[in-house]
């Protein structure tokens, strides 16, 4: 497979890409991607190091326009995590209030979080294993720790759609276990998954869709048909 061939069907709430080209100053980062992610997805993007992973999330995200193309996504909400190497930890936050951040607007600047909210933060530390740590200061957290925190924001945004960028990477495997099991349940629950991965193990096991990037789209489809572009 040299090319990425997609059957379209534009289902409401699919997330569409039409020719999509990103570029940084005269380097290409993606060049004239097309292809959908249907609603309730759970797909995993996987390339060499430079090949547009993080490019295409950050364009279906709205941080980098395209210079060509158009993505159309859904009307519901979307959660963006970034790498964590993109996150500010000297900021003087505790635990807790990194995770508030993920109920802002239903607060806003001038409002206290209402106890409903509150419960739901509890709840979201307590699935992701922080409700020991949340007076803690973010900067005084492990890789683990941090991950965890920013999924649990994740979990009080409560999005319809989630791109996370390379969201296991270097964290212990218990973490690992914990973020994927949540992963599962966002995907259970019907929400539109995607994932910048580099472990294709766990791509094969757990993710049913897989879109393989070299700048230009080389696959995407179904994982163990897409894997098998990978490796050719």
């Amino acid at each position: 497979m040299q090319s990425c061939t997609v059957e379209s069907v534009h289902a409401d709430g699919s997330i569409v890409l039409r020719e999509v080209t990103v570029r940084y100053g005269k380097r290409i980062a993606l060049d004239q991607v097309t292809g959908e992610f249907r609603a309730g997805s759970l797909t995993a993007v996987v390339g060499a190091n430079g090949a547009g992973k993080s490019t295409l999330l950050a364009a279906i995200a709205g941080s980098v326009r395209p210079a060509q193309g158009a993505i159309d996504r859904p009307a519901g909400s979307l959660a963006y995590l970034p790498q964590r190497t993109l996150i500010d930890t000297s900021y003087p936050m505790t635990v807790s209030e990194l995770i508030m951040l993920g109920a802002w607007r239903e607060f806003g600047a001038f409002r206290a979080p209402g106890r409903a909210t509150w419960s739901r933060l509890a709840a979201a530390a307590e699935v992701v294993g922080l409700t020991g740590r949340l007076e803690r200061r973010i900067d005084e957290l492990s890789v683990g720790e941090l991950q965890r925190a920013l999924f649990a924001r994740l979990i009080l945004q409560d999005a319809a759609t989630l791109l996370l960028d390379e969201p296991f990477a270097a964290v212990d495997e218990q973490t690992a276990e914990v973020l994927l099991q949540q992963v599962m349940r966002w995907h259970q629950d019907g929400r539109t998954v995607i994932a910048v991965l580099h472990d294709l193990d766990m791509v094969r096991q757990w993710f049913p869709a897989t879109v393989v990037l070299a700048r230009q789209c080389i696959a995407w489809g179904t994982t163990e048909v897409a894997l098998r572009a990978e490796a050719a």
